[in-house]
C-alpha cells in the first residue's frame, strides 16, 4: 500500500470475560477444537495433488501447506505483525500479546519481517536475537510463521523506499550482483537457522510485495515485468536449490490499490513469475476496508472486497494454490465492528471465497496510533471477541498439528 513513512503498507483458551459466560465460551472452545480437528481428519487425504514447487519440502511444510489448503475450505487463521515482538504499549515482553490480552489466544498467524538482514535489529527495531527464539516459541505452540522482507536497495543501501533503479543491476551479470548475492545469503542464514531442536521451521516466505505499486525499488515503474519476474526467479532457484532450504513456502501478494477489478484476474498477475514459483496467491488490500483516503461508500468498498478476493480465490483453485490475504487493516481501528462487518461477514457469506489466513498489520510500540489489532480496553474488544468466538475464525489455540497430515 502507498506510504508517506517507513512502513510497507500505508503501513483461545480463557477469554478476558468474567462469570458464567467464561464457561460457556470455554466449551464452545472446545467444541470448536473438536470440529477442527475432525475437519481435518475427513478432508486432507483429498489434497494429495496439492504439491509445493519444492518436491525435496520438508514433511512439516508439506502438512503444513496441504493444511492450509483444507481448512481454507472452511475456516479462516487469523494473523498479526510481530504479535509477540511489542504492542501499543509495551516491547519485547516474554508471552505478552496484545491479541492474547483481548481473547486469551495468540494469532494463528505471526508475521515477521528480515528487513535490515545482517543487522542487530530489523527494520521496526526487533532484535534478530528475540525473533528466533519467538519464532521457535510460534512453531512449538502450534502456530505459523510467515516473514516479509523490506530489503533495503541494494544498489545505495538507502531503504526499500528509495525507487533508484536497481533490478537490472542485481541480476546475474548485472554490477551489483554480488551486492545482491550478500543478502541473500544473510536471508538463507536466517530462514536455516529458524528451526525447534532439529527440526527446520516451516516459513511463508513473502518476499518484493505490492510490487503492482511504484514505492518500494522493485515495483511497477521502478522496473520492467520481466526484470521482476526474473528477480523472483532467482531468488527462489537461490534459496531452494543453491542453499539447499527445503522448508520455505513462496508467497506472492500484489497490492489491491493497483489493480482493476473489471479485469481481476489479469491485473492481479502482473510479475507473476509462474506456477513453478508461487506456492500461496497473496493479497495486500488496505483501500476496500476504511482507509481514509478511499472516500468511496462503505457498501461499494465491501462490494470491491468481496470481488477482488473472490478473483484470488479462483485464481488459486485454477492454480491448485492456496490464497491468502496476506496484509490488510484498518489504522486505529476507527470502526469498532470493523473484524464482523468488513472481515467475517462478508468473506463467510461467500462461499466463492476460500482464504487461508489474513494478516493485519503491526501494534506498534513508539508511533501512537499505528495499530491494527485491538488491545484491552479498546472500543473494538466486544466485536473482536464475536469474531473470536465465530467458528469460521481460527487462532492459534485452536490449531492442532497442523504440521502433520492425518491418514484416514
Amino acid at each position: 500500500m502507498i506510504c508517506n513513512n517507513q512502513e510497507c503498507s500505508l503501513g483461545h483458551s480463557q477469554p478476558v470475560r468474567s462469570g458464567g459466560h467464561v464457561t460457556l465460551i470455554k466449551k464452545y472452545k472446545h467444541m470448536k477444537n473438536i470440529l477442527f480437528s475432525l475437519f481435518l481428519l475427513l478432508f486432507s487425504h483429498f489434497l494429495a495433488a496439492q504439491k509445493l514447487i519444492d518436491k525435496k519440502a520438508t514433511a512439516e511444510t508439506k502438512a503444513l501447506y496441504t493444511n492450509l489448503k483444507t481448512l481454507s475450505q472452511k475456516n479462516i487463521l487469523f494473523g498479526h505483525q510481530e504479535d509477540d515482538a511489542y504492542g501499543t504499549t509495551w516491547n519485547a515482553v516474554a508471552g505478552k500479546s496484545d491479541v492474547k490480552d483481548v481473547c486469551g489466544s495468540y494469532p494463528a498467524v505471526h508475521g515477521w519481517d528480515i528487513g535490515e538482514e545482517g543487522s542487530t535489529y530489523n527494520v521496526d527495531g526487533v532484535e534478530f536475537a528475540n525473533m528466533y527464539k519467538w519464532i521457535k516459541d510460534v512453531y512449538d505452540r502450534g502456530g505459523v510463521n510467515t516473514v516479509s522482507w523490506h530489503v533495503d536497495n541494494p544498489v545505495n543501501e538507502k531503504g526499500a523506499w528509495d525507487t533508484t533503479r536497481a533490478v537490472k543491476y542485481i541480476l546475474p551479470g548485472g554490477k551489483d550482483h554480488n551486492k545482491f548475492l550478500k543478502r541473500l545469503d544473510y536471508v538463507a542464514e536466517f530462514l536455516k537457522n529458524c528451526k525447534s531442536n532439529d527440526v527446520q521451521i516451516p516459513i511463508i516466505f513473502r518476499p518484493y510485495h505490492e510490487h503492482n505499486g511504484n514505492w518500494f525499488w522493485w515495483g511497477k515503474g521502478n522496473c520492467t515485468e520481466q526484470e521482476y519476474i526474473q528477480m523472483w526467479r532467482f531468488t527462489v532457484d537461490y534459496l531452494k536449490n543453491t542453499k539447499k532450504l527445503h522448508h520455505i513456502i513462496y508467497a506472492f501478494s500484489p497490492d489491491r490499490s493497483r489493480m482493476d477489478l473489471s479485469n481481476a484476474k489479469t491485473s492481479y498477475l502482473y510479475g507473476y513469475p509462474g506456477d513453478a514459483y508461487v506456492d500461496i496467491l497473496g493479497y495486500d488490500n488496505y483501500m476496500d476496508v476504511g482507509i481514509k483516503w478511499n472516500t468511496r461508500p462503505k457498501e461499494e468498498q465491501i462490494k470491491n472486497l468481496i470481488e477482488g478476493l473472490k478473483a484470488v480465490s479462483q485464481l488459486a483453485k485454477e492454480k491448485n494454490k492456496v490464497a491468502a490475504m496476506t496484509e490488510t487493516g484498518l489504522e486505529e481501528i476507527t470502526n469498532p465492528n470493523w473484524f464482523t462487518e468488513v472481515i467475517l461477514n462478508p468473506i463467510k457469506s461467500n462461499p466463492d471465497i476460500q482464504l487461508s489466513y489474513f494478516l493485519v498489520w503491526r501494534n506498534a510500540h513508539d508511533r501512537p496510533n499505528h495499530y491494527y489489532a485491538p488491545y484491552p480496553g479498546h472500543s473494538s474488544v466486544d466485536d473482536f471477541m464475536k469474531f473470536y468466538n465465530d467458528s469460521y475464525t481460527l487462532f492459534e489455540a485452536d490449531l492442532k498439528n497442523i504440521y502433520k497430515v492425518k491418514k484416514p
